[in-house]
């Protein structure tokens, strides 16, 4: 990602456009003033050339090519598949249409974020995040089939892979390169306080009610938990972005373990919540200035234009997977596998590069993070869905998940309160992935 800086009277590479060229067709240099005056610009790619680089293009024309053949030519094929191949094909091509916009969306409000700078930059990453995901579930959840469990598989599934899968991976990769990796305790034990209450309040209490015998909540409850966790999000969000910002930084080297992370003893402050850390966004930089209102616009634009192929794609791969899951006999809760793996791709192979790069604070802004804000945010407007449509929204676990859930919960406890994590915290986290990979087609 490159930002456009413009400093004393000199412009960076990602500000200088293709520029004139001369009569032997070579690119000739912009003239820079040099007194105190803004540097003129001669730039014939200002707007929508340059924004649109080769792979935003080419994101844009698979993600709506697959989308107007699937709602013209191809609903009949989702429909009534002739035959049990055409019904896989179908499938792969949706799907992976699917996972093209979602990296585009991603890539799109990584941009946002670094030119709005924060708060902004990760309110706009965690929303189109959780839009993507809130549109998939319910696309599943108010689809021929009319799932009650989608929601408790998706965001279960969510903590599996990316707790105990993602993390696994990037602690034990981490591990094995550098030796015990450090990170910031403090604020890793508010990921972990934010996981249990969320996890245990919204997949593990609905069991235990005597309003409902199925795991399901009754209307005020599901009010009450859905502001509950929204508010509680919200304020997580709000000190994550300002006064508590240092305790979610990669600390310095130099610093003893024993040492308390504030903002007085850190040397550079970096945002890096789930949304800043997917984009690498100094935090200290001014990242939004100098950025125009037609750019924002336009960048806006862009990402609608990337999420909108997701949208209409979404109704169609819910009728496919639940057509696949009946023809198979696989269980129900790999629909919801489905679609964490859809979701949070992007950001599990950027938190495994953080990792390989020794950003282990890196890697649990984006994988905590992205858990606490699918329950923080996800839940709650999916029980509002749920309420409004009068779709059922059942969230109990199974027995087995709910051992699942407060084994990962305590492991989380004891790899992120030691004063470093190693490849075998990793390695431990995998075991419990493996499990639930078990469980899920051998319950």
């Amino acid at each position: 990602m490159r930002a456009v800086f413009m400093r004393h009277g000199t412009t960076s590479d990602a500000a200088v456009c293709r520029g004139t060229t001369s009569n032997k067709g070579r690119l000739m240099p912009i003239k820079r003033h040099t007194d105190s005056h803004t540097p003129t610009q001669v730039c014939s790619n200002d707007g929508w050339s340059a924004l649109l680089s080769r792979s935003t293009t080419m994101t844009l024309a698979i993600a709506w090519l697959v989308s107007i053949g699937v709602l013209t030519v191809g609903h009949d094929l989702v429909a009534h598949p002739p035959s049990v191949a055409v019904a896989v094909g179908v499938f792969l091509i949706v799907l992976a249409a699917i996972m093209v916009a979602a990296f585009g969306v991603v890539h799109q409000a990584e941009e946002l974020a670094h030119k709005l700078g924060e708060p902004f930059g990760t309110l706009i990453l965690t929303l189109t995040v959780v839009i993507i995901e809130v549109v998939l579930i319910s696309s599943v959840m108010l689809g021929p089939s009319e799932s009650t469990t989608i929601a408790r598989d998706s965001v279960f599934a969510v903590m599996m892979i990316i707790i105990n899968g993602v993390m696994g991976v990037s602690l034990l990769l981490g591990g094995m390169k550098h030796g015990p990796q450090r990170y910031n305790r403090e604020g890793a034990s508010v990921y972990v306080a934010m996981i249990a209450v969320l996890s245990l309040c919204t997949l593990v209490l609905p069991n235990f009610t005597v309003s409902t015998s199925n795991g399901s909540l009754v209307p005020a409850q599901a009010i009450a938990v859905s502001v509950l966790a929204a508010a509680l999000y919200g304020f997580f969000i709000y000190l994550q972005t300002g006064k508590s910002r240092a305790l979610f930084t990669q600390p310095s080297h130099a610093q003893p373990l024993c040492e308390s992370v504030t903002t007085s003893n850190i040397p550079e402050s970096r945002s890096d919540s789930r949304a800043t850390a997917v984009a690498g966004v100094d935090a200290n930089a001014n990242v939004g200035a100098g950025v125009g209102r037609g750019e924002l616009v336009r960048r806006m634009l862009l990402l609608v234009g990337t999420v909108l192929p997701i949208v209409l794609l979404s109704h169609d791969l819910g009728i496919l997977v639940n057509a696949g899951i009946e023809a198979t006999g696989a269980p129900t809760a790999l629909g919801g596998v489905i679609i964490a793996i859809i979701v949070f791709t992007p950001e599990a192979i950027t938190a495994v590069r953080a990792s390989l790069a020794n950003e282990t604070q890196r890697t649990l802004n984006l994988g905590l993070g992205a858990f606490v804000s699918t329950v923080g945010l996800t839940i709650p407007t999916v029980l509002i869905i749920g309420l409004t449509t009068g779709q059922e929204v059942i969230l109990g676990e199974s027995k087995a998940n709910m051992v699942l859930i407060a084994v990962t919960l305590a492991t989380s406890i004891i790899t992120y309160f030691s004063p470093r994590t190693t490849a075998l915290h990793g390695a431990v986290h995998l075991m419990l992935f493996g499990m639930f990979t078990v469980l899920l087609f051998a319950p």
